[in-house]
Protein backbone atom coordinates (compact mmCIF):
# COMPACT_ATOMS: atom_id res chain seq x y z
CA UNK A 1 0.00 0.00 0.00
CA UNK A 2 2.65 2.60 1.08
CA UNK A 3 4.55 2.10 -2.40
CA UNK A 4 1.34 2.53 -4.40
CA UNK A 5 1.12 5.51 -2.22
CA UNK A 6 4.47 6.89 -3.35
CA UNK A 7 3.93 5.38 -7.13
CA UNK A 8 0.75 7.68 -7.13
CA UNK A 9 2.44 10.63 -5.88
CA UNK A 10 5.15 10.89 -8.35
CA UNK A 11 2.32 10.13 -10.95
CA UNK A 12 0.63 13.58 -9.97
CA UNK A 13 4.00 15.31 -9.54
CA UNK A 14 4.38 14.51 -13.29
CA UNK A 15 0.53 15.14 -14.42
CA UNK A 16 1.06 18.30 -13.32
CA UNK A 17 4.32 19.86 -13.14
CA UNK A 18 3.55 22.30 -16.08
CA UNK A 19 0.06 23.30 -14.03
CA UNK A 20 2.40 23.93 -10.75
CA UNK A 21 4.75 26.05 -12.51
CA UNK A 22 2.14 28.63 -13.65
CA UNK A 23 1.23 29.85 -10.00
CA UNK A 24 2.55 30.22 -6.57
CA UNK A 25 -1.01 28.69 -4.98
CA UNK A 26 0.18 25.50 -7.46
CA UNK A 27 3.70 24.80 -6.14
CA UNK A 28 2.35 25.08 -3.08
CA UNK A 29 -0.25 22.20 -3.66
CA UNK A 30 2.44 20.42 -5.29
CA UNK A 31 4.73 19.89 -2.80
CA UNK A 32 2.30 19.55 0.18
CA UNK A 33 1.03 16.41 -1.87
CA UNK A 34 4.84 15.13 -1.91
CA UNK A 35 5.89 16.72 1.54
CA UNK A 36 2.78 14.97 3.36
CA UNK A 37 4.60 11.06 2.31
CA UNK A 38 8.22 12.18 2.97
CA UNK A 39 8.21 10.49 6.06
CA UNK A 40 7.03 7.64 4.41
CA UNK A 41 10.44 4.65 5.36
CA UNK A 42 11.92 2.80 2.38
CA UNK A 43 10.21 -0.77 2.93
CA UNK A 44 13.21 -3.03 2.04
CA UNK A 45 16.64 -1.45 2.57
CA UNK A 46 19.79 -3.64 1.30
CA UNK A 47 22.39 -4.95 3.90
CA UNK A 48 25.70 -3.57 2.75
CA UNK A 49 29.40 -4.01 4.32
CA UNK A 50 31.81 -1.27 4.02
CA UNK A 51 35.50 -1.98 3.23
CA UNK A 52 35.60 -1.31 7.08
CA UNK A 53 33.69 -4.23 7.78
CA UNK A 54 35.08 -6.65 5.34
CA UNK A 55 38.38 -5.90 5.96
CA UNK A 56 38.02 -6.56 9.86
CA UNK A 57 35.66 -9.93 9.32
CA UNK A 58 37.47 -11.54 6.61
CA UNK A 59 40.68 -9.70 5.33
CA UNK A 60 42.72 -8.78 8.45
CA UNK A 61 45.77 -10.51 6.85
CA UNK A 62 46.06 -7.10 4.91
CA UNK A 63 47.05 -5.36 8.46
CA UNK A 64 48.59 -7.94 10.63
CA UNK A 65 51.99 -6.98 11.52
CA UNK A 66 51.88 -3.50 10.21
CA UNK A 67 52.07 -0.02 11.36
CA UNK A 68 49.61 1.86 9.79
CA UNK A 69 48.61 5.57 9.25
CA UNK A 70 45.10 5.91 9.12
CA UNK A 71 43.67 8.51 6.93
CA UNK A 72 39.76 9.23 8.48
CA UNK A 73 37.36 11.49 9.78
CA UNK A 74 33.83 11.17 11.97
CA UNK A 75 31.97 9.10 8.97
CA UNK A 76 34.92 6.37 8.97
CA UNK A 77 32.56 4.06 11.13
CA UNK A 78 31.99 -0.13 10.93
CA UNK A 79 28.25 -1.34 10.58
CA UNK A 80 27.51 -0.72 14.60
CA UNK A 81 28.73 3.11 14.18
CA UNK A 82 31.85 2.46 15.69
CA UNK A 83 35.07 4.94 14.88
CA UNK A 84 37.14 2.59 12.61
CA UNK A 85 40.52 3.61 14.44
CA UNK A 86 38.89 2.66 17.73
CA UNK A 87 38.36 -1.20 16.08
CA UNK A 88 41.95 -1.12 14.60
CA UNK A 89 43.91 -0.46 18.54
CA UNK A 90 41.82 -3.58 19.41
CA UNK A 91 43.58 -6.06 17.31
CA UNK A 92 46.51 -7.85 18.04
CA UNK A 93 49.68 -7.56 16.04
CA UNK A 94 48.84 -4.01 14.56
CA UNK A 95 49.66 -0.82 15.08
CA UNK A 96 47.85 2.42 14.73
CA UNK A 97 50.69 4.69 15.16
CA UNK A 98 49.40 8.00 13.36
CA UNK A 99 45.97 9.20 12.26
CA UNK A 100 45.40 11.65 9.68
CA UNK A 101 42.31 13.83 8.98
CA UNK A 102 40.86 15.71 6.05
CA UNK A 103 39.08 19.09 5.62
CA UNK A 104 36.86 19.71 8.50
CA UNK A 105 38.42 17.61 11.01
CA UNK A 106 38.75 14.39 12.84
CA UNK A 107 35.43 14.73 14.28
CA UNK A 108 33.63 17.10 11.31
CA UNK A 109 33.81 19.84 14.06
CA UNK A 110 35.44 22.33 11.72
CA UNK A 111 33.96 25.02 9.42
CA UNK A 112 34.72 25.47 5.62
CA UNK A 113 38.23 26.16 5.13
CA UNK A 114 38.66 26.14 9.01
CA UNK A 115 42.16 25.70 9.72
CA UNK A 116 42.90 22.88 13.09
CA UNK A 117 45.87 21.79 14.55
CA UNK A 118 45.44 18.52 17.12
CA UNK A 119 47.36 19.10 20.59
CA UNK A 120 47.33 15.15 22.37
CA UNK A 121 44.00 13.63 22.14
CA UNK A 122 43.80 10.99 25.16
CA UNK A 123 43.32 7.24 23.94
CA UNK A 124 44.06 7.74 20.26
CA UNK A 125 47.31 7.73 18.30
CA UNK A 126 48.64 11.13 17.52
CA UNK A 127 46.62 13.30 14.85
CA UNK A 128 48.12 15.01 11.94
CA UNK A 129 45.39 17.28 10.01
CA UNK A 130 45.31 17.42 6.41
CA UNK A 131 44.12 21.20 5.57
CA UNK A 132 45.93 24.14 5.61
CA UNK A 133 49.71 24.35 5.97
CA UNK A 134 50.48 20.77 5.07
CA UNK A 135 47.84 18.95 2.84
CA UNK A 136 50.78 16.31 2.19
CA UNK A 137 52.05 14.04 4.39
CA UNK A 138 55.90 14.53 4.89
CA UNK A 139 58.13 12.09 4.89
CA UNK A 140 59.24 12.48 8.77
CA UNK A 141 55.07 12.22 9.82
CA UNK A 142 55.39 8.79 8.21
CA UNK A 143 58.23 7.69 9.52
CA UNK A 144 58.12 4.15 10.79
CA UNK A 145 54.93 3.48 8.65
CA UNK A 146 54.32 0.82 6.28
CA UNK A 147 50.98 0.52 5.55
CA UNK A 148 48.84 3.54 4.79
CA UNK A 149 44.82 2.89 5.13
CA UNK A 150 42.30 5.65 3.62
CA UNK A 151 38.44 5.29 4.61
CA UNK A 152 36.25 8.63 4.88
CA UNK A 153 32.68 8.74 3.31
CA UNK A 154 32.83 10.38 0.12
CA UNK A 155 29.86 11.66 -1.79
CA UNK A 156 30.99 11.58 -5.64
CA UNK A 157 31.50 14.95 -6.15
CA UNK A 158 34.87 16.52 -8.01
CA UNK A 159 35.09 19.32 -5.84
CA UNK A 160 34.65 17.99 -2.19
CA UNK A 161 38.33 18.39 -1.01
CA UNK A 162 38.69 14.90 0.68
CA UNK A 163 39.12 13.03 -2.49
CA UNK A 164 41.97 15.77 -3.33
CA UNK A 165 43.28 14.69 0.26
CA UNK A 166 43.86 11.27 -1.13
CA UNK A 167 45.65 11.73 -4.03
CA UNK A 168 48.25 13.73 -1.90
CA UNK A 169 48.17 10.92 0.29
CA UNK A 170 49.05 8.51 -2.77
CA UNK A 171 51.81 10.50 -4.04
CA UNK A 172 53.33 10.69 -0.61
CA UNK A 173 52.81 6.98 0.11
CA UNK A 174 54.70 6.43 -3.63
CA UNK A 175 57.56 8.60 -2.73
CA UNK A 176 58.67 6.16 0.34
CA UNK A 177 57.14 3.28 -1.33
CA UNK A 178 54.60 2.92 1.14
CA UNK A 179 51.63 0.82 0.07
CA UNK A 180 48.05 2.18 0.28
CA UNK A 181 44.93 0.59 1.26
CA UNK A 182 41.39 1.78 0.25
CA UNK A 183 38.71 0.76 2.30
CA UNK A 184 35.25 0.89 -0.21
CA UNK A 185 31.78 3.01 1.08
CA UNK A 186 28.78 3.76 -1.21
CA UNK A 187 28.99 7.18 -3.27
CA UNK A 188 25.63 8.11 -1.47
CA UNK A 189 23.54 9.63 -4.55
CA UNK A 190 24.25 6.77 -6.77
CA UNK A 191 27.24 5.78 -8.88
CA UNK A 192 25.76 5.36 -11.79
CA UNK A 193 24.55 9.03 -12.51
CA UNK A 194 26.94 11.33 -13.94
CA UNK A 195 26.52 14.74 -14.45
CA UNK A 196 28.44 17.85 -15.12
CA UNK A 197 31.66 19.06 -17.31
CA UNK A 198 35.21 16.98 -17.23
CA UNK A 199 37.76 18.84 -15.24
CA UNK A 200 40.11 20.74 -17.58
CA UNK A 201 43.54 20.38 -15.72
CA UNK A 202 44.49 24.02 -16.48
CA UNK A 203 42.01 24.66 -13.58
CA UNK A 204 43.22 21.86 -11.32
CA UNK A 205 43.18 22.81 -7.89
CA UNK A 206 42.89 21.57 -4.36
CA UNK A 207 38.94 21.40 -5.09
CA UNK A 208 39.43 19.79 -8.16
CA UNK A 209 42.09 17.76 -8.94
CA UNK A 210 41.40 14.82 -11.37
CA UNK A 211 39.92 15.05 -15.21
CA UNK A 212 36.43 13.76 -14.16
CA UNK A 213 32.92 15.12 -14.01
CA UNK A 214 31.43 17.02 -11.30
CA UNK A 215 29.35 14.21 -10.21
CA UNK A 216 31.39 11.37 -11.52
CA UNK A 217 29.38 8.33 -10.59
CA UNK A 218 32.16 5.99 -8.70
CA UNK A 219 32.98 5.07 -5.45
CA UNK A 220 36.01 6.22 -3.28
CA UNK A 221 37.46 2.70 -4.35
CA UNK A 222 36.51 2.71 -7.69
CA UNK A 223 37.81 6.66 -8.32
CA UNK A 224 41.61 5.46 -6.42
CA UNK A 225 41.98 2.78 -9.09
CA UNK A 226 41.11 5.20 -11.56
CA UNK A 227 43.49 7.24 -10.45
CA UNK A 228 47.00 4.69 -10.30
CA UNK A 229 45.35 3.45 -14.13
CA UNK A 230 45.61 6.70 -15.47
CA UNK A 231 48.33 8.08 -13.88
CA UNK A 232 46.95 10.79 -12.09
CA UNK A 233 49.40 11.51 -9.71
CA UNK A 234 52.71 11.08 -9.59
CA UNK A 235 54.56 8.88 -8.72
CA UNK A 236 51.92 6.27 -8.69
CA UNK A 237 52.08 3.78 -5.29
CA UNK A 238 50.94 0.01 -4.79
CA UNK A 239 47.56 0.03 -4.43
CA UNK A 240 45.19 -2.25 -2.86
CA UNK A 241 41.49 -1.97 -2.30
CA UNK A 242 38.87 -3.43 -0.43
CA UNK A 243 35.28 -3.72 -2.39
CA UNK A 244 32.19 -3.28 -0.16
CA UNK A 245 29.75 -6.38 -0.20
CA UNK A 246 25.93 -6.17 -1.20
CA UNK A 247 26.69 -2.29 -3.05
CA UNK A 248 25.07 -1.64 -6.25
CA UNK A 249 25.51 1.15 -8.29
CA UNK A 250 21.66 2.21 -8.61
CA UNK A 251 21.43 2.83 -4.79
CA UNK A 252 21.26 6.10 -3.20
CA UNK A 253 22.42 5.52 0.76
CA UNK A 254 18.68 5.78 2.34
CA UNK A 255 18.46 2.34 0.53
CA UNK A 256 20.95 0.73 2.27
CA UNK A 257 20.92 -0.19 6.56
CA UNK A 258 24.38 2.04 6.60
CA UNK A 259 24.02 4.81 9.37
CA UNK A 260 23.70 8.29 7.86
CA UNK A 261 26.58 10.33 9.48
CA UNK A 262 26.85 13.94 7.86
CA UNK A 263 30.41 14.11 6.02
CA UNK A 264 30.80 17.43 6.60
CA UNK A 265 28.92 20.63 8.46
CA UNK A 266 27.16 21.49 5.77
CA UNK A 267 26.14 18.13 3.92
CA UNK A 268 23.32 17.48 6.85
CA UNK A 269 21.51 15.11 5.02
CA UNK A 270 21.33 12.92 1.69
CA UNK A 271 18.97 15.49 -0.04
CA UNK A 272 21.40 17.88 0.58
CA UNK A 273 24.09 15.91 -0.90
CA UNK A 274 21.62 15.73 -3.96
CA UNK A 275 21.50 19.06 -4.56
CA UNK A 276 25.18 20.08 -3.53
CA UNK A 277 26.46 19.34 -6.94
CA UNK A 278 24.93 21.78 -8.97
CA UNK A 279 24.04 24.71 -6.00
CA UNK A 280 27.66 24.62 -4.98
CA UNK A 281 28.56 26.59 -7.91
CA UNK A 282 26.77 29.44 -6.11
CA UNK A 283 29.63 29.53 -3.81
CA UNK A 284 31.70 31.40 -6.62
CA UNK A 285 29.42 34.37 -6.43
CA UNK A 286 28.56 36.80 -4.17
CA UNK A 287 24.84 35.24 -3.17
CA UNK A 288 24.40 32.80 -0.15
CA UNK A 289 24.48 29.60 -0.94
CA UNK A 290 22.99 29.07 2.40
CA UNK A 291 25.53 28.34 4.89
CA UNK A 292 24.87 29.81 8.03
CA UNK A 293 21.20 29.05 7.59
CA UNK A 294 19.70 25.22 9.09
CA UNK A 295 19.52 24.60 5.05
CA UNK A 296 22.47 25.14 3.28
CA UNK A 297 22.38 24.68 -0.26
CA UNK A 298 19.10 24.21 0.27
CA UNK A 299 18.00 28.24 0.55
CA UNK A 300 19.73 30.77 -2.02
CA UNK A 301 19.73 34.28 -1.73
CA UNK A 302 20.52 38.06 -1.19
CA UNK A 303 19.39 40.88 0.16
CA UNK A 304 17.95 42.17 -3.20
CA UNK A 305 16.88 39.48 -4.83
CA UNK A 306 13.35 39.27 -4.85
CA UNK A 307 12.62 35.47 -4.18
CA UNK A 308 8.92 35.14 -5.80
CA UNK A 309 10.15 36.34 -9.03
CA UNK A 310 13.54 34.25 -9.14
CA UNK A 311 11.11 31.27 -7.97
CA UNK A 312 8.73 32.03 -10.59
CA UNK A 313 11.34 32.21 -13.36
CA UNK A 314 13.25 28.96 -12.45
CA UNK A 315 9.56 26.73 -12.00
CA UNK A 316 9.21 28.45 -15.93
CA UNK A 317 12.13 26.39 -16.99
CA UNK A 318 10.43 22.90 -15.86
CA UNK A 319 13.02 21.44 -14.66
CA UNK A 320 12.65 17.59 -13.33
CA UNK A 321 11.70 16.70 -10.00
CA UNK A 322 12.31 19.57 -8.62
CA UNK A 323 10.00 22.82 -7.72
CA UNK A 324 11.47 25.98 -6.26
CA UNK A 325 9.38 28.71 -3.70
CA UNK A 326 10.36 32.19 -1.88
CA UNK A 327 12.21 31.95 0.93
CA UNK A 328 13.20 34.49 3.76
CA UNK A 329 15.89 34.04 6.07
CA UNK A 330 19.26 35.22 7.88
CA UNK A 331 22.68 33.49 7.57
CA UNK A 332 25.19 33.53 10.94
CA UNK A 333 27.73 32.10 12.31
CA UNK A 334 27.70 28.64 13.30
CA UNK A 335 30.42 27.41 14.89
CA UNK A 336 31.67 24.58 13.58
CA UNK A 337 29.96 24.99 10.38
CA UNK A 338 29.44 28.71 9.14
CA UNK A 339 32.18 30.67 10.27
CA UNK A 340 30.80 34.81 9.19
CA UNK A 341 28.85 33.29 6.40
CA UNK A 342 27.92 35.86 2.96
CA UNK A 343 25.72 38.61 4.14
CA UNK A 344 25.90 37.35 8.23
CA UNK A 345 23.20 38.89 10.43
CA UNK A 346 20.87 40.20 7.27
CA UNK A 347 17.79 39.61 6.05
CA UNK A 348 17.79 37.72 2.76
CA UNK A 349 15.51 36.90 -0.12
CA UNK A 350 15.74 34.44 -3.00
CA UNK A 351 14.59 30.38 -3.29
CA UNK A 352 14.28 26.91 -1.53
CA UNK A 353 14.59 23.97 -3.35
CA UNK A 354 12.54 21.26 -3.00
CA UNK A 355 13.66 18.08 -5.20
CA UNK A 356 10.22 16.09 -5.64
CA UNK A 357 12.37 13.50 -7.51
CA UNK A 358 15.30 12.40 -7.12
CA UNK A 359 15.64 10.21 -9.84
CA UNK A 360 14.98 12.65 -12.27
CA UNK A 361 16.83 15.65 -10.71
CA UNK A 362 19.14 17.12 -12.49
CA UNK A 363 21.30 19.05 -10.07
CA UNK A 364 23.90 20.37 -12.41
CA UNK A 365 21.37 22.08 -14.81
CA UNK A 366 19.37 23.16 -11.83
CA UNK A 367 22.89 25.35 -10.46
CA UNK A 368 23.49 26.50 -13.79
CA UNK A 369 19.77 27.61 -14.54
CA UNK A 370 19.51 29.31 -10.92
CA UNK A 371 22.65 31.29 -11.85
CA UNK A 372 21.54 32.10 -14.93
CA UNK A 373 18.51 33.53 -13.74
CA UNK A 374 20.12 35.74 -11.25
CA UNK A 375 22.29 36.75 -13.49
CA UNK A 376 20.04 37.98 -15.66
CA UNK A 377 17.82 39.08 -12.74
CA UNK A 378 20.63 41.72 -11.32
CA UNK A 379 23.37 42.22 -13.44
CA UNK A 380 24.71 45.41 -11.86
CA UNK A 381 24.33 43.18 -7.97
CA UNK A 382 25.66 40.17 -8.72
CA UNK A 383 29.43 39.14 -8.68
CA UNK A 384 31.07 36.32 -10.13
CA UNK A 385 34.15 35.05 -8.68
CA UNK A 386 36.06 34.32 -12.02
CA UNK A 387 38.53 32.44 -10.77
CA UNK A 388 35.96 30.62 -8.03
CA UNK A 389 33.16 29.73 -10.41
CA UNK A 390 36.19 28.27 -12.90
CA UNK A 391 37.46 25.72 -10.67
CA UNK A 392 34.21 24.43 -9.62
CA UNK A 393 33.01 24.13 -13.24
CA UNK A 394 36.26 22.80 -14.54
CA UNK A 395 37.03 25.11 -17.05
CA UNK A 396 36.20 28.94 -18.01
CA UNK A 397 33.13 27.85 -20.35
CA UNK A 398 30.52 28.56 -18.14
CA UNK A 399 31.88 32.08 -17.14
CA UNK A 400 32.42 33.04 -20.70
CA UNK A 401 28.81 32.02 -21.71
CA UNK A 402 27.24 34.26 -18.33
CA UNK A 403 29.12 36.76 -19.29
CA UNK A 404 28.82 36.84 -23.13
CA UNK A 405 24.70 36.22 -22.63
CA UNK A 406 24.46 32.50 -24.41
CA UNK A 407 21.12 31.12 -24.55
CA UNK A 408 20.07 28.40 -21.96
CA UNK A 409 20.52 25.42 -24.59
CA UNK A 410 24.38 26.78 -25.32
CA UNK A 411 25.01 26.70 -21.01
CA UNK A 412 22.98 23.39 -20.91
CA UNK A 413 25.12 21.93 -23.48
CA UNK A 414 28.18 20.83 -21.55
Amino acid sequence: MIILIRLLIYTLITIFASYAQQSKTGVHKLQSIYYQNQNTPILEKVTIFNGIDVLLEKKLHFIQSRKIALVTNHSGIDRNGTPNYIRLMEIKNVELKVIFSPEHGLFGEAADGEIINYNEIKDIPKVISLYGGTKKPTAEMLSGINLIIYDIQDIGVRFYTYISSLGLVMEAAAELNIPVLVLDRPNPIRADIIEGPTLDLKYRSFIGSYPIPIRYGNTIAELAEKIVENGWVNPVPQLETIKMEGWHPNLWFDQTELIWIPPSPNIPDLETAIIYPGMCLIEGTNISEGRGTPKPFKWIGAPWINGKKLSQALNNFHLPGVVFVPKQFTPVTIPGKAEKPKFENKQCYGIELWVTDRNTYKSIDTGVLTLLSIYNMYPEKIIIEEDQLNKRWGDNKLYEKLTRGATTEELLDY
